[in-house]
């Protein structure tokens, strides 16, 4: 017990709540789970906890076997985000529609949940908190996106669906502000 500090565990579950948004992912969640159907709460979860641990500890030397340095990863990562964002905004499909059972790995495990940013923001963590801290970070934010998924049916009702237009509009511009950054810190512009 004498390596877990709560003062760290605490930042680091701020800054992952606050870069994962799930709050704000909400109509992105409930327009994918009208497209599809169901979301897998807990597979979305488990995938994105595990994506998270396992990026945290080989994630630097993953990128570097195939050639990819963090910079890169992350302006992929912001295209995808870019993407979801002028849906949102626009009220348009950009990508050709599969028929899938469930939009529960991708895009929402990832890269919504853990995309480029929350990856990238781990390998930062790494060079300040300890591991053991930031995996209990990790966990703490991945009970409240289950809670979030879980009660995506209920949220949906308690905003109504102007609330949900105005939210999806919203934090569609807020996501695409989240994509120029993240290219622009990595591209140097």
């Amino acid at each position: 017990m004498e390596n877990f500090n709560f003062k760290q565990i605490l930042s680091v579950t701020m800054i992952l709540f606050a870069i994962i948004d799930i709050l704000g992912s909400i109509p992105v969640v409930i327009s994918l789970r009208n497209k599809v159907g169901h979301i897998q709460s807990e597979k979305a979860s488990l995938v994105a906890l595990l994506l998270m641990i396992l990026f945290l500890f080989i994630g630097e030397e993953m990128l570097k076997i195939i050639g990819l340095d963090i910079s890169s990863f992350a302006i992929a990562g912001s295209m995808v985000i870019f993407i979801i964002a002028m849906e949102m905004i626009l009220g348009i499909n950009l990508f050709r529609e599969e028929a899938a059972e469930s939009a529960s790995i991708v895009p929402l495990a990832f890269p919504l949940i853990a995309g480029s940013g929350t990856l990238t923001t781990l390998l930062s963590l790494k060079s300040e908190y300890a591991t053991q801290n930031i995996i209990v970070g990790i966990i703490i934010n991945m009970i409240f996106v289950y809670i979030v998924l879980k009660n995506t049916i209920y949220l949906e009702k308690l905003l109504g669906k102007t609330g949900l237009n105005i939210m999806r509009k919203a934090f569609g511009i807020i996501l695409l502000a989240i994509a120029i950054k993240l290219f622009r810190n990595n591209t140097g512009l």
